[in-house]
């Protein structure tokens, strides 16, 4: 239990620069306090003291803000920054290097018994207002952004954003960094896989804007296309009459399209 606990402490200095001493994380850091009554909750609950467990769970939420249901299972190195309106239910499994912010939700879309609640693998953090709802997994590196409502698996190494969520895949972004590297651009020397505080970053794209993009810009290239030929076959046969070349888009179109391209560049990497 000690060395469990020496392993948090040191989780929270890793992951938290506000933190200034042994001392002030064991008295003042609410997720800590939470942490160190569920795993002697775990532990009734594991012994068929379940009364016992729920009351000091419920102890728990009432001194620190966090509820944590004494079934649930968690690793080592678990942290939660701030804690204040964190659920975690009953079959939740949190496994080691694990981060959450405030008003996370671990819950359950279903009265059944059994496996009703998420499963998180290792180094996976969740963004605060996130809600993780149904026995899914999210898979082990993944990212949850703030406020985002997940309801079904996340690949491993992917962010989630948005309600309901959508996954920007690793895999895509490395894509698009080699697409976009025409001009060297300074690189920030961290690791890959280094923490993201609260599961983001300034250069985080959208997805679907992403995708409006993409399909605004093919348009307006199957345009020119359609005028090229249609010039050409009424210059190959004067009978042909092709309609007179205009712009693709209407003003107030092309200030959209215009719009889109904006919030999108401004977010690619």
């Amino acid at each position: 239990m000690l060395k469990q606990l020496k392993e948090d402490i040191q989780a929270v200095f890793a992951r938290d620069p506000a933190a200034r001493n042994t001392f002030e994380v064991l008295t003042t850091y609410p997720g800590i306090h939470a942490l160190i009554m569920h795993r002697v909750a775990h532990e009734l609950w594991l012994k068929e003291h379940k009364t016992s467990a729920r009351m000091l769970s419920s102890f728990s939420r009432f001194a620190t803000g966090i509820e944590i249901h004494p079934g649930a299972k968690i690793g080592k190195r678990f942290f939660i920054d701030h804690g204040m309106g964190v659920v975690i239910g009953e079959t939740a499994q949190i496994g080691d290097d694990v981060t959450l912010y405030h008003g996370v939700t671990l819950g359950g879309t279903t009265w059944n018994k059994g496996k009703r609640h998420p499963t998180l693998e290792d180094g996976v953090v969740i963004g605060a207002g996130a809600k993780i709802l149904g026995p899914f997994t999210v898979r082990k590196n993944a990212k949850v952004g703030s406020n985002a409502v997940v309801t079904k698996e996340v690949p491993e190494g992917a962010t989630a954003v948005g309600n309901p969520a959508r996954f920007i895949l690793k895999e895509s972004v490395e894509q698009k960094e080699k697409l976009n590297s025409k001009q060297p651009t300074p690189v920030q020397e961290t690791a890959p896989d280094s923490f993201q505080p609260y599961a983001t970053t300034p250069d985080q794209s959208d997805p679907m804007l992403e995708t409006m993009r993409v399909l605004l810009d093919r348009i307006q290239q199957n345009e020119k296309r359609l005028n090229k030929l249609s010039k050409r076959l009424s210059e190959l046969d004067p009978s042909f009459k092709s309609q007179p070349e205009s712009e693709p888009f209407s003003s107030d179109e092309l200030k959209i399209i215009d719009a889109v391209r904006r919030d999108s560049s401004t977010q690619t990497p």
